[in-house]
């Protein structure tokens, strides 16, 4: 307000000399013309001053300035001394000027020439002086007009600046902070009252039929439809529709989430039944992202700090697994080169490798100078792994039924410098008769892949019911058999991990409940892993042992790693279903004892008792005492 006061202020009124000067160059007929049209403007203006002062002045100064106003009004006289312009202009009111003088000031202000000339100032006298009165006139309405309008135009000024200044520092602060805090105020209930009308009304359309939705449906309706059909799942009492059920909701949210990501109608039904409404939804979010790409250090050949320094001075982007839960593990955001192909990934100081595979490595804890068997190795990432934490001593077996796989198995082998493994080729059911007494075993067995649909999409439409009956079946006579080959008096292990990448329970705690209950030899214990949910003890109505509870579930929501499951077993006896029992020193020593009695191996030769082969015998040697120029029949005579 300040400014635009300033800006429609007069100017300052001419001095008193040069006022003189001027007022006896004019006629007395025109003064006394000047004196009565002067008195009217000033009554109008003192009408305007009044206006002004109502809007302000402070309400303690209010009774002095109206007497002083009608002391002004009373005295009305036609001339203003520059004593009285002097007294008023001291206080709050405006000026009183003579307005005829004033007038020819204003024009004198305009002019260009300050020096002109004095007959030319006299002939045009009159009409300038009569024009200016009337600019005069103008200037003070719009003086008025521009004051009153600025009052209305700001809505937070209600003082005048001076005003303003008197008002202490504390005040100014009680009276904002009371505004602000009433504004907010005002802003929350109006935020809460909206959302209540949004929500009521969006609670009619969540439940249209499918005819009614095809018509003007797009995804980002059908996401928004989710988010709210969730709120009200969360909180079903307070926001649902009295004339619906739950399931009503729920059957609504299934089709809208089989529409927007992309699964079967059978599949979006089993992963939702794992979660809450709102988790279900994370969970959906998040498989369709792809997950960060990890490496693992390969210890045998450098340290992590020496490969990330390595990797930053290439232009890799990177740093160490969020969580503190793996020591050879680094995350790549972003690199100016493929991760693999760099120098140090083809001397094998890491490998690229999900991070969710690490953890079987770790629960299984291999030792120095153990016998391990990796059931499904390929392509041998925990494989090379275990090697690795076992620091290349031992034995480790590596099989895998596929013999294609076998090949990236042998690749990544030898790149990393593994040199106590074995590479096998055998179906894994069959190994308690092959060959047993392992000291632990890890079994990452085959699955549908439910937890790594982020990386395999294919899966949301290629998995069927059957699916979920043929795979675990493989699963539990895969965990048996692993059960059945290790050996329960192993001083260090007799241990078995069981892991998929699948979050089904038919896959997960369905299948080691089996196996506790057809090999009471074996007990679950803690997985020691820092991260992980709880495996379930009961579903859907199942009720699983309870030392199921000890296994460790992983989601890509929760974790930013693919979907993961871990069980680790000990076992404490002898299996009865084991026809070779489980130590591995009774297996060869019966070997042994076959091979000998078969004639096979005896003295590294067996001997020969036929008279038939000593015939055979007998010529070899008469041919081979020819060919060294040796007549057989001389030598026997000379032996005679």
């Amino acid at each position: 307000m300040g400014s635009r006061q300033l800006k429609n202020r007069q100017r300052d009124p001419p001095s008193l000399d040069d006022f003189n000067n001027r007022k006896n160059k004019s006629k007395d007929k025109k003064r006394d013309s000047n004196k009565k049209r002067s008195l009217d403007v000033k009554e109008d203006s003192k009408k305007s001053k009044k206006q002004k002062k109502d809007f302000k002045e402070p309400k303690k100064d209010f009774k002095e300035s109206k007497k002083s106003k009608q002391v002004a009004e009373e005295s009305k006289e036609p001339e203003v001394t520059a004593e009285e312009e002097k007294v008023e202009a001291e206080g709050d009111e405006l000026p009183e000027v003579d307005y005829d003088a004033l007038a020819k000031s204003s024009k004198a202000l305009f002019d260009e020439e300050e020096d002109y000339e004095e007959e030319k100032v006299n002939s045009d006298e009159d009409d300038e002086d009569l024009q200016d009165e009337f600019d005069l006139e103008q200037e003070y309405e719009n003086e008025e007009e521009s004051d009153n309008q600025g009052i209305k135009w700001s809505d937070d000024d209600e003082y005048s600046d001076d005003d303003i200044e008197k008002l202490n520092m504390n005040n100014i602060e009680k009276l904002s902070a009371k505004l602000d805090k009433r504004d907010k105020q005002i802003e929350e209930e109006a935020e809460m009252e909206l959302k209540e009308e949004n929500l009521q009304d969006k609670i009619t359309d969540v439940l249209l039929k499918d005819e009614e939705l095809e018509e003007t449906e797009d995804l980002t309706t059908t996401r928004t439809r989710m988010l709210e059909i969730v709120k009200i799942l969360e909180n079903f009492q307070q926001f649902a529709d009295p004339t619906k059920s739950r399931s009503q909701y729920t059957d609504r949210l299934l089709k809208d989430i089989v529409k927007y990501f992309g699964y079967t109608e059978f599949l979006a039904e089993k992963l939702f039944q794992l979660f809450s409404p709102t988790e279900a939804i994370e969970f959906f979010e998040s498989n369709e992202v792809a997950r960060p790409i990890t490496i693992r250090t390969n210890t045998l050949k450098t340290k992590r700090r020496d490969l990330a320094q390595s990797l930053v001075n290439r232009g890799v982007n990177l740093q160490p697994i969020p969580g503190n839960w793996s020591k050879t593990g680094l995350q790549i955001f972003e690199s100016n080169i493929p991760v693999g192909a760099t120098p140090e990934y083809l001397s094998g100081q890491y490998i690229l490798q999900a991070a969710s595979s690490f953890l079987p490595c770790i629960a299984l804890d291999p030792q120095e100078n153990e016998r391990i068997l990796d059931m499904a190795s390929a392509p041998g990432g925990k494989t090379t792994y275990i090697s690795a934490m076992m620091k290349n001593t031992g034995v480790v077996f590596a099989n895998d039924f596929n013999a294609k796989r076998t090949k990236s198995l042998i690749a990544n082998i030898h790149r990393l410098g593994c040199t106590n493994t074995i590479v096998c080729n055998y179906d894994a059911r069959e190994f308690p008769k092959v060959i047993g007494g392992f000291d632990r075993i890890l079994l990452d067995a085959p699955c549908t892949g439910t937890g790594v649909i982020g990386k395999d999409p294919n899966v949301k439409l290629n998995r069927t019911p059957k699916d979920f009956i043929d795979i675990p079946h493989l699963q539990k006579q895969l965990l048996l058999s692993a059960i059945d080959s290790v050996d329960y008096n192993s001083k260090t292990g007799g241990v078995i991990v069981y892991s998929t990448c699948s979050v089904a329970v038919d896959e997960d705690e369905a299948v080691i409940d089996y196996a506790l209950r057809k090999r009471p030899n074996v007990k679950l214990v803690d997985t020691g892993l820092a991260i992980g949910k709880e495996a379930f003890t009961s579903y859907r109505g199942k009720k699983f042992h309870k030392s199921v509870s000890l296994a460790r579930r992983y989601y890509p929501h929760a974790y930013n790693v693919d979907g993961f499951f871990v069980a680790k077993f000990v076992k404490t006896g002898p299996s009865k279903f084991d026809d070779n029992k489980s130590s591995a020193k009774e297996k060869e020593y019966i070997a042994q004892k076959e091979l000998e009695v078969e004639g096979i191996i005896a003295d590294d030769f067996a001997e020969f008792d036929d008279s038939e082969d000593e015939k055979y015998i007998e010529k070899s040697k008469k041919d081979s005492l020819k060919k060294k120029g040796i007549n057989p029949k001389a030598k026997k005579n000379k032996k005679d």
